[in-house]
């Protein structure tokens, strides 16, 4: 991709919608047979890596919003039809190949000679949930069927209504549940159950969502507003989780930067999708949430980004900048900005947009930049490659968008009341 002639001030409504386009048209690469891919930094399939449940999803769930937007491509990227039926294969793939017919739910990872990774995860489970959710607001035929049956696995298998929450991974018969507890799981099941309440329209998802934030709320209140990861089977915090492994993908040690920003926004949407049943102080919390991960987070080793994580005092830990990081920031930052009627939000957007555009758009091959180094520079230990458009293209959305509904159902919504 090469920059716009005019070279659009990074946040700005051209610059966003110049984004979005080259990030369907770099997404669009990643279809395979079964799913979609693993894609490299130069936007290629990877063919070492199996078909994985959590990007299928997620790439479904962003090609049924840029169908939803109804917006003109990029050059050489997928028009409405492409889109249409990029998001129809994402459907298939979960009807079929990643399905597994004999237990039930979804399986982790396919390869070309079968199962590679038969778990039934929640974080996938959730990502189920919501591409499903995506494809039926966008009309995509067996959408509302997958819906229904991706709702009714995570019901009967993950949601454990004592707690209000739901646990992590079992095998792939059901038979046996890990011990592990974590709170990455819940954070995608909250979104996920508030876009299956705006789809189905039935209030009971979001009253879950709004169990599960309460339960982060209050862990987060009691630890200084850094949001505990990992729990044992009683929902006890482990706070040595992975202390040797901390550059973890999705359990790393420590506090995470990027959850406390992405919670903020979720848990900003559960105040504004419930009102007075939400939970509450929730956008007192929420606001907190993301004043302590701008503390910890933001330049706070000299170099402009997030850093990944930190410890539990605040000191960073994993200093790689992530991209997804940065797209939940300026998520953050959007949302609190019109909920707070605070200016600080909307002038740290313009500082982190700005960064985006310097440090992780790639303006040659195109998306996002996945994995800093602390100096700003291209790396790929724990994130090798581009495999996700799903943040960045949130991010480039949002400001289009009210606060609530969530994505899918506030671009059907608009594409109703223009007549499209």
């Amino acid at each position: 991709m090469t920059r716009p002639p005019d070279r659009a001030t990074p946040g700005s409504p051209a610059h966003l919608a110049a984004q979005r386009a080259d990030l369907l048209r770099f997404a669009s690469g990643s279809r395979t047979e079964g799913g979609f891919g693993y894609l490299d930094a130069a936007g290629v399939v990877d063919p070492a890596r199996p078909v994985e449940l959590w990007i299928t999803c997620r790439m479904t769930h962003t090609f049924a919003l840029g169908l939803l937007a109804a917006e003109p491509p990029a050059p050489g990227g997928p028009g409405p039809d492409d889109l249409r039926s990029l998001v129809a294969h994402g459907v298939r793939s979960l009807r079929t190949t990643l399905a597994d017919d004999a237990h039930g739910g979804w399986f982790a990872a396919v390869g070309d000679d079968g199962v590679v990774d038969a778990s039934k995860q929640a974080y996938g489970h959730a990502f189920v949930v919501l591409a499903a959710g995506s494809a039926t607001a966008a009309g995509i035929e067996g959408g509302a069927e997958l819906l229904q049956d991706a709702l009714a696995c995570l019901d009967e298998r993950f949601w454990d209504d004592d707690e209000g929450l739901v646990v992590d991974t079992w095998d792939r018969t059901w038979s046996d549940l890990d011990p592990y507890r974590g709170v990455n799981a819940n954070m995608h099941t909250v979104e996920a159950l508030l876009a299956a309440g705006d789809v189905t329209g039935d209030p009971s998802w979001h009253r879950r969502a709004g169990r599960v934030a309460a339960r982060v709320m209050a862990w987060a209140g009691d630890n200084q507003w850094r949001i505990p990861e990992h729990f044992d089977e009683q929902w006890r915090p482990l706070l040595e989780h992975h202390r040797d492994h901390p550059a973890h993908p999705f359990q790393p040690y420590g506090a995470t930067v990027g959850h406390g920003l992405e919670w903020a926004r979720l848990i900003a949407a559960v105040d504004e999708t419930l009102a007075e049943q939400a939970p509450a102080g929730a956008l007192d919390a929420a606001v907190a949430l993301a004043e302590r991960a701008v503390a910890d987070g933001w330049a706070v080793d000299g170099e402009e980004g997030f850093v990944y994580t930190t410890d539990w005092q605040g000191t960073p830990v994993v200093r790689a900048r992530m991209h997804w990081v940065a797209a939940e920031a300026v998520n953050t930052a959007e949302v609190l900005d019109r909920l707070t009627g605070d200016d600080r939000w909307a002038e740290r957007a313009a500082g982190w947009w700005a960064h985006i555009d310097r440090s992780l758009v790639d303006h040659e091959h195109g998306s996002w930049t996945h994995e800093l180094d602390e100096h700003n520079r291209p790396a790929g230990e724990t994130w090798p490659g581009k495999p996700d458009v799903y943040h960045a293209y949130q991010a480039a959305i949002l400001p289009l968008l009210p606060v609530t509904p969530s994505f899918a159902s506030a671009l059907a919504a608009q594409g109703l009341a223009s007549g499209a």
